[in-house]
Formats: C-alpha cells, sequence, structure tokens
C-alpha cells in the first residue's frame, strides 16, 4: 500500500472556505436600533459549575431566575421576561460584530474566506414579533453588512 502525500492535496477552485457566526453570540447591540428583546437577552452566562438562567420579574414585581435548559425554561404563570441588573448576559456584547462588522469582514477577506454564513436576529428587523412593516434600521444594518461582504468578494449565506 503506497503512502498518500497529503500535504500536496488542494481544495478544488470552487471550494467555499469560509467562517460563521450567530446573531445571538456575535452582535451585541441587543438593545440599540429599535431591536426588541430576544429570550437569549435574558439568558444569563454560565459554566461547568453554575448553570444558565433565564431571568424574569413576577406577577408581584419581584425578580426571579429559571433555569435555562437549553432556552427552554418556565417563568411563572404572570411573569415576563426582564434584564436584571446584577446579572451577566454574555450577548449583550457578544464580540460586537454590530459595531466592528467592517473591520470582522476585513479580517476574513484576508484569510481568504470566501463565503461568511450568519444568522439573521429577527428581534433586530421584528423587534416585538407582530410589525406590520420591519424595523428599517434593523434591514439598513444587514443591508451594509451583504455590501461589505460583496466589497471584499465574500458571499453571505443566511
Amino acid at each position: 500500500m503506497k503512502a498518500v502525500n497529503t500535504m500536496t492535496r488542494q481544495f478544488p477552485k470552487n471550494f467555499l472556505w469560509g467562517g460563521a457566526i450567530a446573531a445571538n453570540q456575535a452582535e451585541g447591540a441587543w438593545n440599540e436600533d429599535g431591536r426588541g428583546m430576544a429570550k437569549t437577552d435574558v439568558t444569563t452566562g454560565g459554566s461547568v459549575d453554575s448553570p444558565r438562567y433565564v431571568t424574569y420579574i413576577d406577577k408581584e414585581g419581584n425578580p426571579g431566575k429559571a433555569p435555562a435548559m437549553g432556552h427552554n425554561g418556565v417563568i411563572p404563570e404572570g411573569a415576563h421576561y426582564a434584564v436584571l441588573e446584577d446579572e451577566y448576559y454574555p450577548n449583550h456584547l457578544g464580540v460586537d460584530f454590530y459595531h466592528h462588522y467592517k473591520e470582522d469582514i476585513a479580517l476574513l477577506a484576508e484569510m481568504g474566506f470566501k463565503v461568511f454564513r450568519l444568522s439573521i436576529s429577527w428581534s433586530r428587523i421584528f423587534p416585538n414579533g407582530d410589525e406590520k412593516e420591519p424595523n428599517q434600521k434593523g434591514l439598513d444594518f444587514y443591508r451594509r453588512v451583504f455590501e461589505e461582504c460583496h466589497k471584499h468578494g465574500i458571499e453571505p449565506l443566511v
């Protein structure tokens, strides 16, 4: 059996070398430009020793936390999701892609990426989820991201 030298192999010319982000983990700007609250905005940070929680205000006005259970935490009847002052919510800042997308996309281009997969934060487009018209500032943000990708020869993939 002949050994194969994998160092001499190359990717096909049409191979889509790229990267990806998730809006809720990367964008930050969780409460800017008309973006509405999403469940991830009330999900706390966690660690090996400390679980994640979803936070809320109960019907009497008391703050509370429920186990996040994979973002499926159940809160008491009559409560509403809320951001609590003394909790850490990692997606509130993320990597701040919302404010640094131009630099981030330029770095992707510098690495030779040809595709950039990203998700859309629907609470940025429809802040309450029931609007008849989308949030224009949200649409403008994603338009600018797509334009920046194209400027660098990168295909955005939503």
